[in-house]
């Protein structure tokens, strides 16, 4: 295997996919997709058992989602707005946002590098309560892990290719639903204002 996880993943099978998803989606540099993709390229290759990695990927996700809400948590509110006190107008109206469409954001931001990494950590911060997080947050991550173990599963050995088309224009879907959500929240503030002026 060229890649040196792609060796471990063989070797380890579930216990290093589990591993690997939940420091993954919690932020450590890994590439999540590519390993999910080729994880389904084994399965159908019969090198990994179906169910265990189907379980291991899943877990693995929901448990670094719930890692990230639980730094969100930790961290709080307050802390970020010390941080970021420069940009704190921003940060009020972003969490605003967040609580009026942060399931959206949660549900589909998997899908765009780099936001998964923020979004449930930002939840935890004060902008959703735990039901309404694990609402959309979870039934996200498991659809996020099937869509890549799929590609893998029918791609066969074309797997690295599939996985980096996949990325590209999986990611700039989600950026266009989440900008969609943007303007909309955008017009229909303005509207209500309007409104209210009138």
């Amino acid at each position: 295997m060229e890649y040196p996880f792609g060796a471990w993943l063989v070797r380890f099978g579930a216990p290093i996919l589990f591993a690997a998803q939940v420091f993954g989606i919690f932020g450590v540099p890994i590439p999540d997709e590519l390993l999910l993709t080729l994880a389904g390229a084994l399965v159908a290759r019969g090198i990994l058992h179906p169910w265990s990695t189907v379980v291991a990927a899943g877990a693995g996700c929901l448990t670094g989602i719930m890692l990230s809400y639980v730094v969100g948590r930790a961290v709080g509110l307050k802390v970020l707005r010390r941080t970021f006190s420069r940009h704190l107008a921003y940060l009020e109206r972003a969490q605003a946002m967040f609580r009026r469409f942060g399931g959206w954001l949660l549900a589909f931001g998997y899908f765009v590098p780099g936001v998964r990494h923020v979004t449930a950590i930002a939840a935890g911060s004060g902008c959703l309560d735990f039901p309404t997080f694990a609402r959309w947050a979870y039934p996200g991550g498991l659809f996020w892990c099937s869509v890549f173990l799929a590609m893998g599963y029918y791609g066969g050995e074309r797997w690295t290719s599939i996985a980096h088309v996949a990325r590209i224009h999986l990611a700039t879907a989600a950026a266009v639903v989440i900008a969609s959500v943007i303007v909309l929240i955008a017009v229909r503030t303005i509207a209500e204002q309007s409104r209210r002026v009138g």
